[in-house]
């Protein structure tokens, strides 16, 4: 029985030197120290501490001793110092970022108030509703954490490095019992001009998350831009136009074989068809996007001519013009070289490139394999330069992102965390070009709109994203491996 007292009893005194030891200064405590004797003072307080004997009256003789000027969690209650509950203390931090998450005590009926996110001069100073013992050992890289421990609160005083931008803000988990606090002390904006009428800057937008964005902006009247690259080829951005200002990567292609996905016109010849999604179109200096209206037919070796469907456009007669699968089961599918029909399959049939096909009812064909076959496409109305791309972001103003809106069959353009490439641009008719760090599209959607955008449209994305300006990369690297070849892009010229 004896044997249980002791280990009970050195279980006791193992759990109360567990307990957190705090600075005295922190607690506005000033120490002095006479033979054997520490005597920690205040205004209106005093208490000591005598080597070998413990606490003095009125403290209880046997509670922790102080070390090295530091009081044990229990003496600093006992004489009343903090009568705030207490909270847990956990922290991450970064070279931008510290996280405080504080593990609130269970049916304590203080909360801190959440926080919108603002911005602070660099030194921020917080007062929270807790004592928390062991937030003086926070030691964020580069930034200065001091705390001091207040009767019903801890105020945290913390500085960050100079010439950074700031904000901070304060949440509750769905779990009630954690809150937490983020301080941002982030790169610096920055901006240049880089022509007459032509500003590159990195900036913040926030999602909640900092977001960085690196952007091209072209005032209205000074930009011409064009289409660049060649379908079937893949090349580095600065070598398909060495003498633009600014470029920016274009839409999607298949890339193995360089195909291009969707529309594509330059000087009013379309050199890909439309595939379904939402497209960039401009002339003149106008610019505005949206999904494509065309026609498409197929003219038989008769003359006939017969309105057909075009890719995603489905009708009883599609045209496909894309490498891939092609028809629905049950249809017949004409491959076409050319003009010529080479040959008639059950659908599904993989369409190889360099062909295309119609997909039509077995029961009502409209020409025979070795007849002639025309596909005729126009748009409606015609422009002189157009980009598919998508999905839309902003139009009118408005955010009309909408994962579902547009047909992708790969999601990871409208649902997954990658670098965003996008054209914006204003209702006066300034145009930016657009590369962020990776975040997913509706952050992006909503960044855009917060900043009076009139219209944005995504590009292809992921490791495809960057913007050249002067022939120099300013978007991060978009692949470890090295820049990515692309088979079309955007080339901003001053006017």
């Amino acid at each position: 029985m004896m044997g249980r007292y002791v280990l009970v009893w050195f279980w006791l005194l193992a759990l109360a030197w567990a307990q957190p030891w705090v600075p005295a200064s922190r607690l506005g405590l000033q120490v002095e120290r006479q033979g054997e004797a520490t005597t920690f003072r205040k205004e209106g307080l005093e208490f000591t501490y005598v080597e070998g004997l413990g606490w003095a009256p009125p403290l209880e003789a046997g509670l922790p001793p102080p070390q090295n000027g530091r009081l044990p969690v229990a003496v600093i209650r006992a004489v009343g110092l903090v009568t705030a509950p207490e909270a847990g203390v956990r922290f991450s931090a970064d070279a931008q970022r510290l996280r405080l998450v504080l593990d609130l005590p269970e049916g304590d009926a203080v909360r801190p108030s959440p926080s919108e996110l603002a911005p602070y001069p660099g030194r921020l100073e917080l007062s929270l509703p807790y004592f928390l013992p062991g937030l003086e050992g926070v030691r964020p890289p580069g930034v200065e954490v001091a705390a001091r421990y207040e009767p019903q609160s801890t105020l945290l005083v913390l500085q960050a490095p100079p010439g950074r931008t700031y904000r901070y803000r304060g949440f509750l988990l769905t779990d009630p019992s954690r809150y937490v606090l983020d301080v941002y002390y982030l790169e610096p904006e920055r901006e240049e001009e880089v022509a007459p009428g032509f500003r590159y800057r990195e900036v913040w937008a926030w999602t909640p998350e900092p977001l960085r964005m690196y952007w091209l902006e072209a005032q209205a009247g000074r930009w011409r831009m064009e289409p660049v690259g060649r379908p079937g080829e893949r090349r580095v951005l600065p070598e398909m136009a060495p003498g633009a200002l600014a470029l920016l990567n274009g839409g999607y292609f298949d890339g193995r074989s360089g195909t291009p996905i969707g529309l594509w016109v330059r000087g009013g010849v379309a050199l890909s068809l439309p595939y379904g999604r939402s497209t960039l179109f401009w002339q003149e200096g106008s610019v505005f996007a949206g999904r494509p209206r065309f026609a498409a037919w197929v003219e038989t070796q008769e003359g006939r001519r017969i309105r057909v469907g075009l890719n995603l456009e489905r009708a009883r007669y599609t045209a496909h013009t894309l490498a891939g699968p092609v028809g629905r089961a049950g249809e017949q599918v004409h491959l076409v070289q050319g003009d010529r029909i080479v040959a008639t399959y059950p659908a599904p049939y993989a369409l190889p490139e360099g062909l295309w096909a119609l997909s039509f009812p077995p029961q009502e064909p409209i020409a025979r394999t070795g007849e002639t076959l025309k596909l005729l496409v126009s748009l409606e109305p015609p422009v002189e330069y157009a980009l598919e791309a998508g999905p839309l972001l902003i139009q009118a103003g408005q955010n009309v992102f909408d994962p579902n809106a547009e047909p992708f069959r790969d999601r990871a353009p409208v649902s997954a965390t990658a670098a965003q490439s996008v054209v914006a641009w204003s209702q006066q008719g300034d145009l930016y070009f657009i590369v962020t760090e990776p975040t997913r599209p509706e952050r992006l959607a909503q960044a855009l709109h917060e900043r009076g955008l009139w219209g944005a449209i995504r590009m292809d994305g992921g490791g495809s994203a960057q913007l050249w300006v002067r022939g120099q990369l300013r978007s991060p690297a978009p692949n470890p491996l090295g820049i990515r070849p692309v088979v079309s892009g955007l080339a901003l010229y001053p006017r």
